[in-house]
């Protein structure tokens, strides 16, 4: 289904260089057009994610094809169908995962990408869950194979990425072991399922790990640092466990203990989401409503909004992400503030 729109410009965010708050801007654009398999959403609201903040340094090539519009979800309803697509009705609620373009009252997405809105859930809240679900459904259960019993060592316990891990893991009968950096991040990690929750300023989280387990080791390491946590995670790791690397906040260039490695029959792997192509990031999400909407619709897993911020209020809600008291997703309405 759809229906004509009756105007031809959106208003959508655009860095006019790399840099600080300085580059952003709000303009007018053209409507895109959905093409086949794609579909047009009228947004409601998007998600604020690092890499946004990534591409506006200079520092995230958009991939190639994709818009140069930051934002990488989005919740809204359908205002168009391009052909071949005849699963979604003008008007219904969804929310996505993109490449690009989120930051905009309009955007284009192939059709594969879109999911319900988790029954529950606002539509505005939901622009919060595409990007954070899919990256953890894919790295943990996909890359990483989570099992039941599994000792999983999540870095960030109270992050956005971190908090919706820390309770996918609880709810699929893992043993979620949280890394944070104050008290009340502590405390806060333990809330949302950790079984052990760790300050990195004041314990040795490789040692701490040893002891939690009783020799064994995290079978899987979820970790958004980088190079800053190599060595030491790999020693963390038990027999055969999986350190999967999803982030670079601690640089991008480590020395990877190589026999240590292979004496643990170890497996160190990293990932992206942004540039897989259109039909992995479909599998992924096709999973995600199978799997891990239920738990959210039954309350299993909470999204959390921090703050919601108008479009044109930008650069104070990039600014509100980088802050480190946040403790959810911040959000960008296209409509009046909820």
């Amino acid at each position: 289904m759809s229906q004509e729109l009756h105007h031809h410009t959106m208003r959508a965010v655009t860095y006019t260089g790399a840099g600080g708050r300085e580059v952003l801007a709000v303009e007018d654009q053209a409507l895109p057009a959905p093409g086949p398999g794609e579909v047009l959403i009228k947004v409601t609201a998007a998600g604020i994610n690092r890499a946004d903040l990534l591409q506006r340094a200079g520092n995230y090539p958009v991939p190639e094809g994709a818009s140069e519009v930051p934002g990488l979800e989005v919740s809204g309803t359908i205002e168009e169908t391009g052909a071949g697509v005849g699963n979604w009705d003008f008007g219904t609620p969804v929310c996505a995962l993109l490449a690009g373009g989120g930051y905009a009252e309009y955007v284009v997405v192939p059709a594969g990408q879109v999911v319900p809105v988790p029954d529950g859930v606002s539509l505005t809240d939901a622009a919060g869950l595409p990007e954070v679900a899919a990256t953890c459904w894919s790295n943990l259960v996909q890359q990483a194979g989570v099992g039941r019993g599994d000792w999983v060592l999540v870095h960030g316990g109270t992050g956005g990425i971190g908090s919706f891990a820390l309770q996918l893991l609880k709810a699929l009968g893992a043993r979620p072991v949280a890394t944070a950096g104050s008290a009340e991040k502590v405390q806060r990690s333990l809330e949302l399922g950790a079984e052990v929750a760790i300050n990195h300023r004041e314990e040795d989280f490789v040692a701490r790990m040893n002891e939690i387990t009783g020799g064994h080791g995290a079978d899987v390491i979820l970790d958004v640092m980088g190079a800053k946590y190599l060595e030491k995670n790999v020693a963390a790791l038990a027999r055969g466990g999986r350190l999967v690397v999803i982030g670079l906040q601690g640089g991008a260039s480590g020395t990877l203990p190589i026999g240590k490695v292979m004496g643990k029959n170890a497996v160190v792997t990293g990932t992206m989401l942004r540039p897989r192509p259109v039909e992995e990031k479909a599998g992924i999400m096709r999973e995600v409503a199978e799997h891990v909407w239920p738990l959210v619709t039954t309350g299993a897993i909470r999204s959390t909004t921090d703050a919601v911020f108008a479009l044109e209020d930008v650069a104070a809600a990039q600014d509100r992400f980088e802050e480190a008291d946040r403790t959810g997703k911040i959000l960008l309405v296209t409509g009046e503030r909820p």
